[in-house]
């Protein structure tokens, strides 16, 4: 239940984060595309054409990693090979968040960052578990003989 639980709440939170990081980034491009003035040479309208691109990319990113904790929460089972390092590399990406976020922003954003960088891990961890209780093999290192 617990599992369920955590796996849904982090799909939730992950399609929020999304949407959220999506409309900033098309904040931001709109904001470049209206300055009339380069930043060390660069092409305002590239600029604001690779922010798009960056919110897209991002947003996309992160409704991947939805969908994978959506299925674990429906299925109740651990995510697949792919879809664990898939959500390994959002759980990095959602650390390096929080410290930009609580450099740049304040501590309020690092803690939602940091709260959804929790469920993602939970999520892992408490599958993992789930794998162990239903007997699956160990790894064990093999005794040497002297």
């Amino acid at each position: 239940m617990l599992r369920r639980l955590v796996a849904g709440l982090g799909a939730l939170a992950l399609a929020a984060e999304a949407a959220v990081l999506v409309v900033v980034h098309l904040v931001l491009g709109r904001a470049t595309a209206s300055q009339s003035m380069s930043v060390a040479g660069s092409d305002p309208d590239v600029m604001s054409k690779a922010t798009y691109g960056l919110g897209i990319a991002l947003g996309a990113f992160l409704l991947l990693n939805a969908a994978f904790l959506a299925v674990a929460a429906l299925r109740d089972r651990r995510p697949g090979r792919v879809a664990r390092a898939v959500l390994v590399a959002a759980a990095v990406t959602h650390v390096v968040l929080g410290a930009l976020a609580a450099a740049l922003v304040g501590w309020g954003a690092f803690a939602v960052v940091m709260a959804v960088f929790c469920l993602i891990t939970a999520t892992l961890t408490l599958h993992a578990d789930r794998a162990a209780e239903r007997g699956a093999p160990e790894r064990r290192l093999r005794p040497t003989n002297p």
